[in-house]
């Protein structure tokens, strides 16, 4: 019996996938392309030196594991890690860490590492995720030649079309909605934690994804 063909959509993912499977520098990784968990996730954060992807450096990485509509806390990575530049007073004020207390945090490397093996091939969740990523990637490439492959679901453009699905249609145009993080917890009717914590900020981020999940059905 002929196996019957893939779609395009699966055999553009199935074709992408091996791609990235033949360039993947270290194949010990080739488990992040492992089918998925069923209904899993992973909501990731990381605090930094600063907001520049090119030159700031990671001090603190958050992750919590989601199953189901459960947010699985006892399942969750906390890792220092020690940064490549000094911290400034500046960065300190936002994320309450001083050099003191990441110098003998995880390098880089060993960090980013024990992430890839917590996050496994499930999908990954996370508010203005891509600054997350940026971070993250620019360690992995030397490692692996690329960035990590999973899935990526961003919590603002869940919101967003949350709300902009509930304008009337001659107010769509032009309409500007708020998608700053503390605005979007209080409206979802959510716990704002202290922020600027990687594991708070990750299960927040978890929070608002379940809700949004759940109203999305409605």
């Amino acid at each position: 019996m002929r196996a019957l063909p893939l779609a395009p959509a699966r055999w553009a993912a199935a074709l992408k996938r091996e791609w990235l499977l033949y360039h993947l520098g270290d194949p010990r990784f080739r488990f992040m392309w492992a089918p998925a968990p069923e209904d899993e996730w992973v909501a990731l954060d990381c605090e930094t030196t600063g907001l520049n992807v090119r030159t700031d450096s990671i001090i603190a990485i958050g992750a919590v594991r989601i199953r189901g509509n459960r947010i699985l806390t006892s399942e969750c990575l906390q890792l220092l890690v020690r940064p490549e530049k000094r911290v400034s007073a500046d960065s300190v004020r936002i994320h309450r860490l001083r050099e003191q207390d990441v110098a003998h945090g995880l390098s880089a490397d060993e960090a980013v590492m024990q992430l890839m093996h917590f996050i496994g091939s499930r999908p990954l969740v996370g508010y203005y995720l891509a600054f997350d990523l940026a971070m993250i990637n620019r360690v992995l490439f030397p490692l692996l030649g690329m960035g990590l492959p999973q899935p990526k679901i961003e919590v603002s453009a869940l919101y967003h079309d949350y709300k902009y699905r509930q304008l009337p249609l001659h107010a769509r145009a032009g309409s500007s909605i708020d998608l700053r993080f503390d605005h979007l917890m209080k409206d979802l009717d959510l716990p704002l934690w202290p922020s600027h914590d990687a594991l708070n900020d990750a299960i927040m981020a978890a929070l608002a994804f379940l809700k949004l999940k759940q109203v999305g059905k409605r």
